[in-house]
């Protein structure tokens, strides 16, 4: 099973590769930006276990993860994002995503906040601030598109993320918060392994992030608006 596994995160990895030669072939200077940031997440895992010597154990279920969500990611920065036909790929893609990120919050209240002596916190507790946090995670992912499209119309430049309006924004936030419900309800713990590994590092992983994703929104939601009204 490990080494269908490898296989696959190998195969996952050169994918994204290819998605990045070919965002280089169409001069599509957002799709080679984003795949190449999906590349550098795609072998963080194996970046980070020989970084460490061995001594920190990445599960390759993560690794498979973090390569499918970038790769399916990449190939919608090429156009499937789009396309009528694929209206369905990106529900797919913040489903997967929103799972993703929702699993790392999931293991970092588990570990970082739940275990922590002072705060007690239920399942259901754990379970609803998950989804709660992912939805906020959404939320800032969306102001950064807006910003994005504001930065590109004001230095006329192409923007390296896409907004593509109100209703797709709202739709991405449904399926970020569909994605986070699948990992409370199956009770996915995958990353917790991970996270157990640091206790103390997760703890303040879970409060920095999410001072950062709160003033990050508010400061971005107030720049957008200004630049509305100008």
């Amino acid at each position: 099973m490990t080494e269908l596994l490898d296989v696959a995160v190998l195969a996952l990895q050169v994918a994204i590769v290819g998605t990045l030669l070919e965002a280089f072939r169409q001069r599509d200077v957002s799709a080679a930006v984003n795949a190449l940031v999906v590349l550098v997440l795609a072998f963080l895992p194996p970046v980070v276990e020989f970084a460490s010597d061995g001594s920190v154990t990445v599960d390759q279920a993560i690794a498979l993860w973090l390569a499918a969500a970038g790769f399916l990611h990449s190939l919608g920065m090429l156009g499937l994002y789009e396309h009528g036909e694929t209206w369905w790929w990106d529900h797919l893609t913040h489903t997967l995503s929103g799972a993703l990120v929702a699993a790392l919050l999931y293991a970092g209240l588990v570990v970082g906040v739940a275990q922590t002596p002072e705060v007690a916190l239920s399942s259901q507790t754990i379970a609803g601030l998950t989804v709660l946090f992912t939805f906020a995670v959404g939320v800032f992912w969306e102001l950064v598109e807006l910003v994005a499209r504001e930065v590109g119309e004001r230095f006329d430049v192409e923007p390296v993320l896409v907004h593509y309006g109100r209703l797709d924004t709202a739709l991405d936030l449904v399926f970020d918060v569909v994605g986070a419900l699948l990992v409370v309800t199956l009770d996915l713990r995958l990353f917790v392994p991970l996270a157990e590994q640091f206790p103390e590092t997760t703890r303040l992983l879970v409060l920095w992030s999410g001072g950062l994703v709160v003033v990050g929104s508010i400061l971005m939601a107030l720049g957008v608006g200004l630049a509305g009204e100008a």
